[in-house]
């Protein structure tokens, strides 16, 4: 299957649609994103299609596959034409958006956690207000 976002204004994916790869096939059975594009623009109406990888993340295919556009699109990310990437939406404000794999990232790196910690079900977030890492228990 074949995935594709459905953007909306200002590069917002307001939907994700897959389709049979089958129906991507050129008549030398070569798959083309725009032919993707057409079916979806005849089926829904809507003519601003991008394709996207389910198994991309950080710029890497997790199947050591060619990465696409970064990540895989989700509802409320941002495709960011000048980059042709998947922005996912920012999680706080004073995160960064890192250029290379297009993925947000903390001010400050998260602490790794020690043996302990992993043994007593412990794990950081981030607190905002305080702009750190706090430790919290399950």
């Amino acid at each position: 299957m074949a995935s594709f976002a459905k953007i909306g204004l200002n590069g917002k994916v307001i939907a994700v649609h897959s389709v049979v790869n089958e129906v991507l096939h050129d008549s030398n059975g070569i798959e083309r994103e725009d032919i993707g594009i057409d079916f979806l623009t005849k089926l829904h109406g809507w003519s601003v299609w991008v394709q996207t990888s389910y198994n991309t993340h950080g710029g890497v295919h997790k199947l050591g596959g060619t990465p696409l556009r970064k990540n895989f699109a989700g509802i409320n990310y941002t495709y960011d034409q000048q980059k042709d990437a998947f922005i996912p939406p920012k999680p706080y404000n004073s995160w960064i958006l890192n250029e290379d794999n297009c993925g947000w990232e903390a001010p400050i790196i998260r602490p790794e956690l020690t043996q302990e910690q992993k043994d007593n079900n412990q794990y950081y977030t981030w607190n905002e207000e305080t702009q750190s890492w706090t430790l919290q228990t399950i």
